[in-house]
Formats: C-alpha cells, structure tokens, sequence
C-alpha cells in the first residue's frame, strides 16, 4: 500500500491478511491461493504489510477491551491514513471486528469477506474453472464459521462457490443456522479446554465424516486448524482433505 501511495495510485480493494494468513504455515497456502486468484482476475489490490496488526478481536474476546481499542485505532488511523474504503479479507473474525466493531471508534469501510468477493468475481464472469471437472464424482461438506454464519448471515455465498465445483455439495446434520462451531472462536483457540467428555472440533469432525465427503471446505483460519486437528485425531488425514474455498477455486483455475 506505501509504494501504491507513493506513485499516488489507489487499489481497487485492500486485502487485509490477517494473522493467520501472515504466519500459520498452513493458512499462508490460502493467502498465497487467494492471491493467485486475484491477479489472475486482473483485480487491482493491496496488502498493507508490515503496516498490518492484529485487529484486536483476541484481545476483545478474551476480555481486554483496553489493548483491543489499543490494537483497532492504531489500524484505524493506518487505513484511514490510506483512504482506504474497501477491504477483503479470508478470516471471519477479521471481517466481523472491521466491519461491525471499527466503526464506533472512526473506522467505516466497505469490508468483504473472500466469499462473497469469490462469488462476485464467479458471477461476473472473471473466474474462468478450467479443472472444475477434476472433482467429478467427489464429495465436498461444507462447515460454516460463526461469525461468517450467525453473526453475519452469509450462507449462500460459499456454497455458491463450492457449487461451481463439478462435484457433489453435501450438508452435515447441523449447518447454516444451526451450524456447530468448531471449538476455537470467542478466544477459546487460546486457553486450555475444560472439563468435558469430548472436544467439540471432534464432535464436529465426526459429523463432517459422517457425509462421506472427501473434502471438508471451510472459509476460516480457526476453523481449519480445528477441523484439520479432527481429521488427524481420527487418522482421516490419507483420504480426506480440510481445504480452503480459495485453495479449491485456485485448483479449478489450474492455478495450484
């Protein structure tokens, strides 16, 4: 975004990449993708780098309003610096703490969750699946994040993605309204679990293997961590895959 604005040129959108997209190996795979995507569609985007910080929603959930209003000012007073109006992101917790909580404290922008922007690029025509029919045949269950799902009400929009795909959409016995969360929302990613007689990611992996899919898509930094930990809990990691919408999308361009 500074050498953009040093030669006086604004993005099309901002791709906020959020921290699991800057430093989880795995979920480094999805921003790398997500950003294959976007040059191939000739969209005109922006990273801010190392401008970027956490948005806060740990700190906010975990009960440290301080270093969460901390945290949010400080990009705030980045992106407004910038101008920034329109922002895409690939993590939910991301989109819903920019979208729905900076604009109390001065941030007001256009946010998009990878999605919905995946789902405009397919409808306009921009989004050209040359392997689509690489996963003929093949059964993918979707699992929907909390704060993409019931805090925000976008369901469509990924299945709208997924079903692009020239394969098999299968839905598990709890989904859209009544999806299971995958165990790591609200700061619990972080703390050690309580007592119980199962992880709720397992239950939810259960649930995702009883489809009989072969890829369990997710739309979520959290929520690919938990649902890949799941597989790996039941030893499914040989024969069923936990991807990203934008990693499956990226394939069925050839772009992998």
């Amino acid at each position: 975004m500074a050498e953009l604005a040093a030669r006086g040129e604004t993005p099309e959108v901002l791709f906020w990449v959020g921290c699991a997209g800057s430093f989880d190996d795995r979920y480094k795979r999805v921003t790398r993708a997500f950003v294959k995507i976007l040059e191939a569609t000739g969209t005109r985007f922006a990273v801010l780098g190392t401008e970027e910080t956490c948005t806060g929603d740990p700190a906010r959930r975990a009960g440290n309003e301080f270093l969460f209003q901390m945290q949010a000012i400080s990009n705030i007073q980045v992106l407004n610096g910038y101008g920034i109006r329109k922002i895409v992101t690939a993590c939910p917790h991301c989109f819903n703490t920019i979208k729905n909580e900076y604009p109390e404290l001065g941030g007001n922008y256009e946010v998009i969750h990878h999605s919905t922007f995946l789902q405009q690029l397919i409808d306009e025509g921009k989004i050209k699946l040359t392997d689509a029919s690489a996963f003929k045949g093949k059964k993918i269950t979707y699992h929907d994040s909390c704060y993409l799902g019931r805090a925000n009400t976008i369901y469509e929009a990924p299945r709208a993605v997924l079903e692009t795909l020239d394969a098999d959409l299968v839905e598990m016995k709890r989904c859209r309204t009544t999806g299971l969360c995958c165990g790591a929302g609200g700061a619990q990613m972080f703390k050690d679990a309580e007592r119980g007689n199962k992880e709720i990611n397992i239950e939810r992996t259960e649930e995702a293997l009883a489809t009989g899919a072969n890829t369990i898509a997710v739309a979520c930094p959290f929520c690919m961590t938990m649902m890949t930990d799941g597989v790996k809990n039941k030893e499914r990691e040989a024969d069923v895959k936990v991807k990203d919408l934008a990693e499956l999308i990226a394939e069925a361009q050839g772009l992998a």
